[in-house]
């Protein structure tokens, strides 16, 4: 092993002339030239988001080339020393980079060139990363061929070893040879706190984009989705014959795509589909065509579906998954009916039945604004809920003599509904009927006056 010398003062002079720059693309055949010339695992075809830097002296000549691009998928170091889940590992992974290639040309010997080169780099990365691809990266990691190198230049630049791969090589998507040369691991932070910032529950805003571009994976494994895919074949098949995808097969992806809290267009839907892998795709029940695989449903197959299926017999279903998982909903617990108009409804609204504060799903009913508004539709909603002995709240739209009547009377349920000062003569009945309570406490600033009209004072909340 060599004894570690200073650099002599032309040598400094080199050191303090060093820039780094990124390489133009007409300079990309010699740089990959030389890679394949000098470093000894060759060059590499970087694919998704990835940046070249050439190192130069004061009159421009190559020193050092370097390639950054996206970390390794799974490294259990990695996750470890970071701290975060896999979930979050899979939604932030590019804010992690990997420096899979560090040469030094080797007509230069000099002292701390390595050190140099790669502060110099690592001093505008993630501004580049930022410029580049909209996000910047916050960690950059290596690895390290123990028969090659010590890893010196890593840690006179900060870098953390956290030991050893198992010794995996990634050869295609999703699929890894096990070649048993395992690498040193190094990391490094590239701003205060990285780490704290990848493993938050959430991304600041100039982070967030990253995640919003990563498509929502199920996490589901196949029991569970079997499970769920029995309750949706209760439903009828609106085709007499179908190819790929059963009816049940179809809904099952939907639900999946609202519990991951997915996008749930046509297009999305295709692409949440074919985040699924083999066994999930065997659970939703999708057929195995002739080439052995399992395909995906395509954006035409969905919006076919969306225009035939039965919906009232996806509730009874949905409302038995429900059951299935979470029981029956608590008795006590207030029964809500809200409208909602979705922001592609094309002139639809939905209202929805929900328990509170349990959340429990009960039921929901399309209110056609060209043909309605949402008043007989509660009350057609009210014949497929039990209501009996429960409390049922609507916002004063509903504040109507015959929906009182109908909650109180045809279903035993009591009602809480809203007053406004629009609706003048039930506003003065209820002034005359009914006696406001009086406060624990007068409001701030005021003294409760046993003479002023009780409507006047603060009521219990």
């Amino acid at each position: 092993m060599s004894k570690y010398r200073l650099p002599a003062p032309d040598e400094q002079t080199l050191l303090e002339g060093l820039q780094a720059r990124l390489v133009e693309p007409v300079e990309l055949p010699r740089f990959h030239s030389l890679l394949r010339r000098h470093h000894y695992l060759g060059s590499l075809k970087a694919v998704g988001e990835r940046l070249y830097y050439v190192v130069s002296d004061r009159g421009g000549d190559w020193v050092g080339l370097l390639v950054f691009n996206g970390a390794a998928k799974h490294l259990k170091l990695r996750e470890k020393w970071i701290g975060w889940s896999g979930a979050q590992a899979r939604r932030r992974l590019k804010l992690v980079v990997n420096n899979s290639r560090f040469l030094l040309l080797p007509h230069q010997k000099v002292p701390n060139l390595g050190s140099k080169a790669l502060r110099l780099v690592l001093e505008r990365l993630s501004d580049d990363w930022q410029a580049r691809y909209g996000h910047p990266v916050l960690v950059v990691e290596s690895f390290v061929d123990p028969d090659q190198f010590c890893g010196t230049v890593y840690t006179a630049n900060g870098w953390e070893e956290l030991g050893q791969t198992d010794g995996w090589g990634r050869r295609r998507r999703d699929y890894y040879v096990k070649h048993d040369k395992p690498k040193r691991l190094f990391v490094r932070e590239l701003c205060p706190k990285a780490r704290r910032s990848l493993q938050a529950e959430h991304l600041k805003a100039a982070l967030a984009i990253v995640e919003a571009q990563v498509p929502v994976r199920c996490p589901m494994r196949f029991k569970q989705i079997e499970l769920i895919a029995q309750q949706f074949k209760q439903v009828p098949e609106y085709r007499a014959r179908y190819g790929s995808y059963p009816l049940w097969s179809l809904l099952t992806i939907v639900l999946l795509a609202v519990l991951c809290e997915a996008p749930r267009g046509q297009k999305d839907l295709e692409k949440f589909a074919r985040g699924f892998s083999r066994g999930q795709r065997r659970a939703l029940g999708i057929r195995c065509n002739r080439k052995g695989k399992y395909p995906v449903p395509h954006q035409s197959t969905f919006c076919r579906f969306f225009q035939h299926v039965d919906g009232r017999k996806v509730q009874e279903a949905i409302l038995a998954i429900q059951e299935q998982v979470r029981g029956k909903p608590p008795k006590e617990d207030l029964i809500v009916l809200d409208g909602k108009e979705p922001k592609h409804g094309g002139g639809q609204a939905v209202l929805s039945a929900v328990t509170v504060p349990s959340q429990f799903y009960l039921g929901s009913a399309i209110v056609e604004k060209d043909k309605t508004n949402e008043i007989p539709v509660a009350r057609q909603l009210f014949e497929h809920l039990d209501l009996e002995g429960r409390l049922v709240s609507l916002d004063a739209l509903h504040t109507q003599d015959e929906t009182a009547r109908e909650l109180a009377i045809e279903h035993g349920a009591d009602y809480l509904l809203t007053v406004k000062d629009n609706q003048a003569t039930v506003d003065r009945n209820i002034e005359q009927l009914i006696t406001a309570p009086e406060a624990d406490f007068p409001p701030s600033g005021a003294h409760a006056d046993p003479s002023s009209n009780p409507r006047d004072q603060q009521r219990p909340s």
